[in-house]
């Protein structure tokens, strides 16, 4: 089944073997149920977009490969939540090596009130990377992999905050990539951008993705389309909580969904 989802999304098994595996996962806020019994499997170096109403637990769903609900309160998770087959949420798991290894880009650009190569520098740092010289080269290599350095690289030392929201939100990702993840998580990341940097940030995960395992939140479905591999649908439950109604390749799901409730949603019939 996963060669042919595969295949019929223009991917290759082998090279786009699964990254990330939810199995019958469900997500609780103390007593709030926000995900019930969720399994997708997610291609390596591919996008995945997860598409559906506000409040049908996407940005969840994506906190939980790199156990960023672990920050919330009463958060529960049961079932399996696996980066390489290994369990994310086993007792002794490195919490710090899963966020290396799987990077987040939020909703809003938060680049630290620091200079343009402090904060892409900050990650390398903190992971115990000392000389300049190497950070140098670490910081350059980001910056270009995020298409900003030729935007920037006369002023390395200003503040990340005079950037544009755009450059901003770049320069974000670069501080991601700086730590070399395999994975990076996308939630809403141009849903504060004009469309001329909207384009610029999809054109980047269309590059990054050769390298990358990437996913994608949005509200957005033409973005869906045009820079998705694969596409999930999320829905609410009577109780509010978050179901995938169904998965595929982006081309097929968007042409040809297999429930009605997603032909509704796509088609503009709610939501």
């Amino acid at each position: 089944m996963e060669t042919q989802i595969l295949a019929s999304a223009g991917l290759q098994p082998g090279i786009n073997d699964t990254k990330l595996r939810a199995a019958d996962v469900s997500l609780f806020y103390g007593k709030f149920q926000a995900l019930r019994n969720i399994t997708l499997e997610i291609p390596e170096r591919a996008v995945t977009a997860i598409i559906g109403p506000s409040g049908c637990g996407k940005s969840s769903f994506l906190r939980l490969f790199n156990r960023m609900n672990d920050l919330i309160v009463d958060a529960r998770v049961t079932g399996h939540v696996e980066v390489d087959g290994i369990d994310v949420y086993d007792r002794d798991i490195d919490v710090v090596d899963v966020r290396k290894r799987v990077g987040m880009v939020f909703q809003r650009p938060n680049p630290f009130p620091m200079s343009i190569f402090e904060n892409v520098a900050f990650g390398p740092r903190r992971h115990g990377t000392k000389n300049q010289a190497e950070l140098a080269t670490i910081v350059e290599k980001s910056l270009r992999q995020a298409a900003l350095w030729d935007e920037v690289k006369d002023k390395l030392h200003q503040s990340g905050l005079a950037l544009s929201g755009g450059q901003q939100q770049r320069l974000c990702i670069a501080r991601v990539l700086a730590v070399e993840p395999e994975v990076i998580l996308m939630d809403e990341p141009c849903s504060a951008l004009d469309p001329v940097a909207t384009l610029k940030i999809e054109d980047l995960m269309r590059t990054l993705c050769t390298e990358y395992t990437i996913i994608i939140v949005t509200h957005n479905m033409q973005q869906a389309a045009r820079v998705s591999d694969i596409t999930a649908f999320f829905m609410m439950e009577e109780d509010r909580a978050g179901v995938l109604i169904e998965s595929g390749p982006t081309s097929g799901l968007f042409t040809n969904p297999k429930d009605k409730t997603t032909e509704d949603y796509i088609t503009g019939r709610f939501g």
